[in-house]
């Protein structure tokens, strides 16, 4: 049995079914959140309570990886930056075409706690600059022919949505747990 992770970050999901599944990976200290889908749209109570969370804490944005989950995340994600809150939130993405309640908790434990780890050891986390959209270029990954499906490739390498955008590609890979996993496949495409 994994022990349950503790993270100061409250954790917020579509819906009740995913709130469930992660209470077996985190710890009860950890506030999850469920916006029930796209109601969230709707919902400024529930918008101010996310933004509060980010304010004092910070947030976690788990959605499910299809297209309604896409745009859930974004949602939020737009919201709490209209809030000049962009450096609050962070995005952890359980694997391609699964849902939140249908990733295994040993998958989910494992991509929270990855992402826990690197914020624990993000001052030691020296990068010796972000990427930008001028090096996804560089590297054949964006404005090229052949590069969308080189870029299905990395993302298929880093366990992350097919769909994925460009910048949230980017967001993912400037975080220290992904940029070495890119620097390592980038030297063996």
């Amino acid at each position: 049995m994994l022990k349950k992770l503790e993270i100061k970050q409250a954790v917020i999901v579509e819906g009740k079914c995913d709130r469930v599944i992660l209470e077996n990976v985190l710890s009860p200290e950890t506030a999850i959140v469920h916006v029930n889908g796209f109601r969230v749209y709707k919902d400024k109570a529930k918008l101010q309570l996310i933004r509060r969370y980010a304010q004092s804490v910070g947030v976690i944005l788990l959605t499910d990886s299809d297209n309604a989950g896409r745009q859930i995340r974004n949602h939020i994600a737009n919201y709490l930056k209209s809030h000049a809150l962009e450096n609050k939130f962070h995005h952890v993405y359980v694997p391609n075409l699964l849902e939140v309640e249908d990733t295994s908790i040993a998958e989910l434990h494992r991509r929270l706690e990855q992402f826990n780890n690197c914020q624990l050891s993000i001052v030691n986390c020296q990068l010796s600059s972000q990427l930008t959209r001028q090096c996804l270029f560089d590297a054949g990954l964006i404005g090229g022919a052949g590069s969308a499906n080189k870029r299905r490739e990395l993302l298929r390498y880093l366990s992350l949505p097919e769909n994925l955008s460009v910048n949230a590609l980017l967001d993912a890979l400037n975080k220290c747990e992904l940029r070495e996993e890119y620097n390592k496949w980038f030297s063996q495409a």
